[in-house]
């Protein structure tokens, strides 16, 4: 590992934010030797870090600071100099609900750009549960109101890190359609660009509920993703289990059987493959099968689990990651997957670590350790 980094086009990148700043870690197609950046907004919650491709690219940064609050940055020159989003009415420099809703943006949790046909789009995810838009490259942004006033809102309740709208996933092939990923209020779906919006839940369990396991919302989606080459198909890992959808959302297929727990928080998959999953599972609580209640990798073991099959059976990927009281723990952003082929694979820990793979998990590197807890990681070829 070599700190410093002078990035060049068709680069690889591996964004990385942590609990004190964010880093890039730059190598080639090779992927073999990785250059370390220093340490972009030092002492900030980083808890998603985005590059977007589009135009002359730029990054995005979901900044939590313990002294300014919540913050959009983004960057023009991978991450040299920063600026962070102007004032505008409902909102300033951090997001801010419309009038109606009252409370303001307590934490960012994830940047999403838009579509190629739509320049400038970007959203944001936050808590209080809530999606923004902005239409000016991230430079203001407003409240996307259909969803705030969601009827069930007011029966939308906080997960463990709060009610959060965490995963933004866009139809490529459908401009007006996405879904958001809730917790703990489930996938919600909208068909006009923002306007309405449904639960997208049928099929998905809320164990953690005995009235109603199947309930029409109410779950607690950790990830979800919608794959770019295969209309309709998405995956999620819930708390409760991971799932599989083939028609957007209007009903979910559980995959759960032969991974080692119904828990876990990550989820990635392989843009040119839509039977391709991957995901860590983790312990469940002791003595129940809610989960969520010991939070480290399932058995102590550091397994990645494939599925070429869209989840219709599993294998433990070993080669190469810790195998033996490996207390590690992965956040819900904290793995990513690039385009290169051979696909590769990256998984951060909050204990510092990146693992990845050039081989499609067949085999694993440690890429680096004793960086701040890892909050997310992504994967971007630099222009």
């Amino acid at each position: 590992m070599t700190q410093g980094a002078s990035v060049r086009s068709g680069d690889m990148m591996v964004l990385v934010g942590t609990k004190k700043g964010s880093f890039i870690l730059t190598g080639d197609d090779s992927r073999r030797r990785w250059l370390l950046s220093d340490l972009f907004s030092p002492g900030s919650d980083v808890f998603h870090l985005v590059y977007d491709r589009r135009g002359e690219g730029k990054l995005f940064a979901a900044t939590n600071s313990m002294w300014f609050g919540p913050q959009v940055e983004s960057s023009q020159d991978l991450g040299k100099t920063w600026e962070q989003a102007q004032a505008q009415p409902r909102f300033s420099d951090k997001p801010e609900y419309a009038e109606h809703d009252g409370p303001t943006v307590s934490r960012l949790w994830h940047i999403e750009p838009g579509r190629e046909s739509e320049p400038g789009v970007l959203y944001a995810g936050v808590q209080p549960a809530a999606l923004f838009k902005s239409e000016d490259g991230g430079v203001t942004w407003s409240e996307v109101e259909g969803l705030s006033r969601h009827p069930t809102r007011p029966e939308w309740m906080p997960g463990f890190g709060g009610l959060c709208l965490h995963s933004i996933a866009l139809d490529r092939d459908t401009p007006n359609r996405m879904w958001v990923g809730i917790s703990a209020a489930g996938v919600f779906r909208t068909d006009d660009g923002g306007e309405n919006w449904r639960p997208a839940n049928r099929g998905v369990r809320a164990d953690f509920d005995p009235s109603d396991p199947l309930p029409e919302w109410g779950q607690c989606p950790h990830k979800l993703l919608s794959h770019p080459s295969s209309h309709g198909r998405l995956y999620q890992q819930n708390h409760c289990g991971v799932y599989r959808t083939d028609n957007g959302g209007d009903e979910w297929q559980d995959v759960t059987e032969g991974l080692p727990s119904r828990f876990g928080f990550v989820a990635g998959i392989n843009p040119r493959d839509p039977e391709t999953l991957y995901v860590v599972p983790e312990d469940e609580a002791l003595g129940t099968d809610v989960g969520g209640g010991v939070r480290y990798v399932s058995g102590a073991k550091f397994r990645v689990f494939r599925s070429r099959s869209g989840g219709q059976d599993w294998e433990p990927l070993t080669d190469g990651l810790p195998q033996g009281n490996a207390y590690l723990h992965v956040l819900r952003e904290g793995m990513a997957t690039d385009s290169l082929e051979p696909l590769g694979i990256y998984v951060g820990t909050v204990n510092g670590q990146i693992f990845y793979s050039r081989d499609e998990g067949d085999h694993w590197e440690l890429m680096v350790e004793n960086l701040p807890p890892i909050n997310s990681i992504e994967c971007a070829l630099a222009l």
